[in-house]
């Protein structure tokens, strides 16, 4: 719910009503008082679209001027003409410059490494935990690796990546859209990778893009996130299973795979089995927490904790409050 709300800060600052767009993507518009909910991403697509077009603003009325309808489409053939990954990113950060004055990005090789580095020309809010700047952030790092994934016909990973602001609470989910190695509390957001990836050859043409433009700019949410298939197999085994939770092996053998071949399989989509088991409790227990009054001893016990004081930690480090404190806080918020 971190990315709807952030998604939709724009509207809030201008007193717009989001409860429409909601609705019309499919989304109950009270689903936002509720910080644990999640929703399907093509309804987070359809939102991203509807946004976009209310505004006539692809960056969601985050930053001091608009980026007009069509700005996607533009970038995206500007980009497909490039020689290579580097040469793609130099136009992209050129473009940028000229439509998106507020952030400058740039893209350099250092040590082996290369490195995409976004940061603010002028503040974008006074506060840096304020969620528009924090999503802005989020959307244009998503924006960028996702069309160098596209551009390159293939996943890119990133090794680590910097954010210039406090550590939000969705930011368990940046493990499976951006790298488990965020930190947090940057002067500027820095995303490094291997050096070699700059070198790949642009592999689309413009067939391939009239088909990518289909369902844009919001379909740039649904393309290169790390929670594909393995991941999504691993997780419903696991879920399958609570309260017992079952090692790799086990589950390895119930996907006919070896565990050296799931491991692989997982790492190749940019999480490991631990994190995909602590991400499943993590939301199955905010949600109950949230949506039922069923005891917070029981909920441990259903989602395999040895004892509640090991769920009562893992609370706190989810949400700052322990179970109960969290249930009081939602309750005081509606």
């Amino acid at each position: 719910m971190g990315f709807v709300t952030g998604m939709l800060a724009g509207m809030a600052r201008t007193g717009r009503d989001p409860a429409p767009l909601l609705s019309a993507a499919g989304i109950a518009p009270a689903v936002l008082a509720d910080p644990s909910a999640r929703i399907p991403l093509a309804a987070y697509a359809e939102l991203y679209n509807r946004v976009a077009a209310a505004l006539d603003d692809e960056a969601f009325g985050l930053f001091s001027a608009p980026l007009r309808g069509g700005s996607f489409e533009f970038l995206s053939r500007v980009l497909v003409g490039a020689p290579s990954l580097e040469e793609a990113l130099q136009r992209l950060s050129r473009f940028l410059r000229v439509l998106l004055p507020d952030m400058a990005v740039s893209v350099a090789r250092e040590g082996g490494y290369g490195w995409l580095r976004i940061a603010e020309t002028r503040p974008l809010a006074p506060n840096s935990d304020d969620p528009g700047r924090v999503f802005a952030y989020e959307w244009l790092l998503r924006l960028i690796h996702g069309l160098a994934c596209w551009l390159a016909g293939r996943g890119l990973a990133l090794d680590a990546v910097d954010f210039p602001y406090p550590r939000p609470p969705h930011a368990a989910d940046y493990a499976l859209i951006y790298t488990a190695d965020s930190g947090f509390g940057a002067q500027r957001l820095a995303a490094r990778f291997q050096a070699n990836l700059l070198d790949l050859p642009v592999r689309r043409d413009e067939a391939a893009l009239e088909a990518f433009l289909v369902g844009a700019p919001g379909r740039i949410a649904t393309l290169y996130r790390r929670d594909r298939n393995t991941v999504r197999a691993v997780r419903d085994l696991l879920r399958a299973a609570l309260p017992a939770l079952p090692g790799l092996d086990e589950i390895a053998a119930r996907l006919h795979l070896s565990p050296r071949s799931l491991h692989r399989r997982l790492a190749e989509e940019g999480v490991n089995f631990r994190q995909i088991k602590d991400a499943l409790r993590r939301d199955l227990a905010l949600a109950r927490l949230a949506k039922t009054d069923i005891p917070v001893a029981v909920i441990a016990a259903e989602l395999g904790y040895a004892d509640p004081s090991a769920f009562y930690r893992a609370c706190v480090e989810w949400t700052g409050l322990a179970p109960s404190d969290y249930r009081a806080w939602l309750a005081g918020r509606g």
